[in-house]
C-alpha cells in the first residue's frame, strides 16, 4: 500500500504540475491572441478547469508532507500521551469530514453532468466539479495513512526549545 501512495503521490505531482503550466500557457495564449484578433475566449475557462483541479491534487501533496498550515500553539503544551491523542482526535474528524466531503461532491457532480461549463459545447460541469471529491478522496487516502502510522507508534517526548 505505502508503495501505491508513493507512486500515486508522483503521479499527483505531475499531474499537478502539469496542470500548471497548461493554465499559465492558456492564459498567456488567450492574451495574445486578444491582442492579435483572435480571442481564444475557452482559454479562460478551460484555465479554471485545470485550476480547480491542481487545486486539489496540490492539497494532497501539501498534506502528504505535512506542509499544511497548522498551530500547534495548544499541542505543545500538552504532555506526550495527551498530544497524540489529540493528533487522533484531529484525524477522525479530518477523515469524517472529507468522508462527508467525497460523498456530497460525488452527488454534485451527478446532477450536474448535463450541465456545461462555462457555456463551452461538450464540456460537463461534472468534469471540473469531480476534481472535489477525487481530491478529498486522496486526502482521506493520505489520512488513513497517516492515522495508521500514528496508532502504530508510541508518544514522543516533545522537542526541546
Amino acid at each position: 500500500m505505502r508503495s501505491f501512495h508513493r507512486h500515486l503521490g508522483r503521479v499527483e505531482a505531475v499531474i499537478a504540475g502539469s496542470f500548471l503550466v497548461l493554465m499559465v500557457l492558456l492564459i498567456f495564449a488567450g492574451g495574445v491572441g486578444r491582442l492579435a484578433g483572435y480571442p481564444l475566449n475557452w482559454s479562460g475557462d478551460m484555465a479554471t478547469a485545470l485550476f480547480a483541479w491542481a487545486c486539489f491534487l496540490s492539497a494532497d501533496i501539501a498534506w502528504r508532507n505535512n506542509a499544511l498550515m497548522s498551530v500547534g500553539l495548544l499541542l505543545d503544551r500538552l504532555t506526550p500521551s495527551a498530544r497524540r491523542a489529540m493528533v487522533i482526535l484531529n484525524h477522525m474528524i479530518v477523515l469524517a469530514f472529507l468522508a462527508f466531503i467525497v460523498v456530497a461532491g460525488l452527488w454534485l457532480a451527478w446532477i450536474s453532468r448535463a450541465r456545461t461549463f462555462q457555456g463551452l459545447p461538450n464540456v460537463s460541469y461534472s468534469i471540473v466539479t469531480l476534481s472535489l471529491p477525487v481530491g478529498c478522496a486522496l486526502m482521506f487516502l493520505t489520512s488513513v495513512l497517516k492515522l495508521r502510522d500514528l496508532m502504530g507508534t508510541p508518544p514522543q517526548p516533545a522537542a526541546e526549545q
